[in-house]
């Protein structure tokens, strides 16, 4: 079943808001190499938006969010790919402060002023 062309433009744009962008209408059919790729008009995030009735890893999400809300704790998914260095992390958006608050409290000084250095560059402080 195809999912209407409003919902994952609506989608996307309420992605590209919530990051202070505006969504970037035919992104990744443009084919010009002087425009992003990106979903959004972001100077430095690059936003690549899905919009499916189901995600396997957002599933996960959903069981790891019952068995978070049990114990009161913010649910974090950790995802991992054998031989491949790092990982990536899948959390509601909601979830971002509390996320964010919690690295942050794990941070030594350098590190956060780091992140203070990169919010005042990119509000332009």
């Amino acid at each position: 079943m195809s999912t209407h062309r409003r919902t994952w433009q609506r989608s996307e744009a309420r992605a590209a808001a919530s990051i202070g962008a505006r969504r970037k209408p035919g992104s990744g059919s443009s084919g010009r190499s002087d425009e992003t790729r990106s979903d959004s008009t972001s100077e430095t995030i690059f936003l690549e938006c899905k919009h499916y009735a189901r995600h396997a890893a957002v599933t996960l999400w959903d069981s790891t969010w019952t068995l978070a809300k049990r114990e009161r704790k913010t649910p974090l998914v950790c995802l991992s790919v054998k031989g491949r260095p790092g990982r990536w992390w899948l959390l509601h958006h909601r979830d971002v402060p509390a996320l964010v608050a919690e690295w942050l409290s794990q941070q030594d000084a350098g590190a956060v002023d780091d992140v203070m250095r990169r919010v005042w560059r990119i509000k332009g402080l």
